[in-house]
């Protein structure tokens, strides 16, 4: 299909946003519509920065200027979808109207994971993934509340560094000693949570059995069974794909509609992208789902392109972004292989950037802290497939742009 008469976004988030703009500018001419019930398409990795922080406004966060969608004929109904019809070529909005979609791409994304423990759904116990939620967990904290996260990993840390700035006493509590060492190894990771008791919080490695509350607030007990009193707690422990209007539509799913490369699902007018969407490749192959800010974008692009029977992008390796206590954390490819080695670059004494090298010498992973270039230098490396010398990648006197040449 090179020219579908209506396409239907269902989700407002990074994905469903980059279809929309990719097939306007490959030149796409029909009718486009965003179902979301939160309204305009916004960023969310500000939901624990900048945006918490009141550094930028909600205005501020959109992913694009507002006249952009009334200039380029893309309508957004800031309804819930309830239902997809492929067949009839409709999406129902909650409020009964259908949405005209030849097309459908889901872009669902997903809902913070809850702990499965008693007191889970107490008042005091939050989640961030809306501005809303944003809006309400720095209300919670304000005027130099505690506040205990559970779950270290980029969220947990992020809104761990954030907290501190509104005056927020925090405790930081996950099952791992030493949490994102599959994403940016054990060196820079034992570095990075290191910094949150350099900082004042309470680090606690433990599983929470339990959340209740007394006259000391609302307190989380770990299996060791000492208890964490504070007065909110955050759970920051990954997301639940949606994946209900798929499986409703008759989709096969397997945490996360699966898709193939064109990010088609098993219905041929059917696209996923983002964070729910998985994977399959054509030898059956199920990929594991990604759920960072470039992936989506990347999916939506890819799924413009295969909508329009255009040929598909071609992308870098993955690449993902931190912010923590004043540091910013950067890391491409994969940092995990089942067999290979860790080469540590340290400016100073001090571990500044990690890279993985798989079985065979490849350069398959980088991440760092506070060298941005040096992660643009290892992606072009990665994806060139340029060979490298480990010492040359440890030393850091050798301008790693020199080497990606």
């Amino acid at each position: 299909m090179s020219s579908p008469q209506s396409v239907a976004i269902v989700g407002g988030g990074m994905g469903g946003f980059s279809t929309a703009h990719e097939l306007r500018r490959r030149g796409y001419e029909g009718p486009i519509s965003i179902l979301d019930p939160y309204g305009t398409p916004y960023d969310r990795p500000p939901l624990s920065k900048e945006y918490f922080l009141q550094e930028r406004s909600a205005e501020e966060i959109h992913l694009i200027k507002e006249d952009w969608y009334a200039e380029n004929n893309v309508e957004v109904v800031p309804q819930k979808a309830v239902s997809i019809h492929p067949h009839e070529g409709v999406v129902v909005a909650e409020d009964g109207t259908k949405i005209p979609g030849e097309v459908i791409v889901l872009a669902t994304g997903g809902v913070a994971r809850k702990l499965h423990i008693p007191g889970n759904d107490l008042d005091t116990v939050l989640q961030l993934r809306t501005k809303e939620d944003s809006d309400k967990l720095r209300e919670a904290i304000a005027g130099g509340k505690r506040l205990t996260i559970i779950g270290a990993g980029l969220i947990g840390a992020e809104v761990a560094s954030s907290a501190l700035k509104h005056g927020a006493t925090v405790t930081l509590i996950d099952p791992a000693e030493t949490p994102l060492i599959p994403a940016v190894g054990e060196t820079l990771a034992k570095r990075l949570h290191g910094m949150h008791a350099d900082k004042g919080i309470t680090v606690v490695q433990g599983i929470p059995l339990e959340i209740f509350v007394d006259e000391n607030g609302t307190n989380v007990r770990v299996e060791s069974g000492k208890t964490y009193a504070s007065d909110v707690v955050l759970v920051g422990i990954g997301i639940i794909p949606l994946t209900d209007l798929a499986e409703d539509a008759g989709l096969e799913e397997d945490n996360g509609t699966l898709v193939d490369e064109a990010q088609r699902t098993t219905h041929p007018n059917v696209y996923a992208v983002g964070d729910s969407s998985r994977t399959r490749l054509h030898d059956g192959t199920l990929l594991r789902r990604a759920e960072h800010w470039e992936h989506a974008m990347n999916t939506g692009k890819t799924a413009a392109a295969a909508i329009l029977g255009q040929d598909l992008p071609v992308h870098s390796a993955p690449w993902f972004w931190s912010d923590r206590h004043g540091v910013h954390v950067e890391g491409v490819g994969t940092m995990w292989t089942e067999h290979g080695e860790t080469v540590i670059r340290e400016v100073d004494g001090v571990p500044a950037a990690a890279f993985r090298l798989n079985e065979n010498g490849e350069l398959v992973g980088c991440a760092a802290i506070d060298d941005a270039l040096a992660v643009r230098a290892a992606r072009r490396i990665i994806d060139k497939k340029i060979p490298v010398d480990p010492a040359q990648l440890a030393d850091p006197s050798i301008n790693l742009k020199k080497l990606a040449k």
